[in-house]
């Protein structure tokens, strides 16, 4: 399959707080975009629309569910065509100053 080369890419997975405390995400960065954040879909008026989430709370245990429909990742602006199978790096910012690192497989439309 050929790089994925699109102006905005979505990204979809699992955040899990095993930490003993809550915490609260407040932002999302990658080298791999020039914009990252979080967003949401959801159905307003019987029409679908998208609002950025500047602050996701995870209690301590916690989790939040990213995928289409819902609460995913808006990665704006890549730098440079991303295979499918590739990894990619992010960074969730925490309110306090802590970050979480996690990564995403790139899969093609539809995968």
């Amino acid at each position: 399959m050929p790089p994925v080369e699109m102006p905005m890419l979505a990204g979809f997975g699992r955040i899990s707080n095993d930490c003993d405390a809550p915490v609260t995400i407040t932002g999302v960065r990658s080298t791999r975009f020039g914009d990252a954040s979080l967003h949401e879909t959801r159905i307003v008026d019987g029409v679908s629309r998208m609002r950025a989430v500047p602050a996701l709370e995870l209690e301590a245990g916690g989790e939040a569910v990213l995928a289409p429909g819902g609460l995913h990742l808006m990665l704006m602006q890549p730098v440079g065509a991303l295979a499918p199978g590739a990894t990619v790096e992010v960074e969730f910012l925490l309110e306090g100053g802590g970050v979480l690192r996690g990564s995403f497989e790139v899969r093609g439309p539809g995968g």
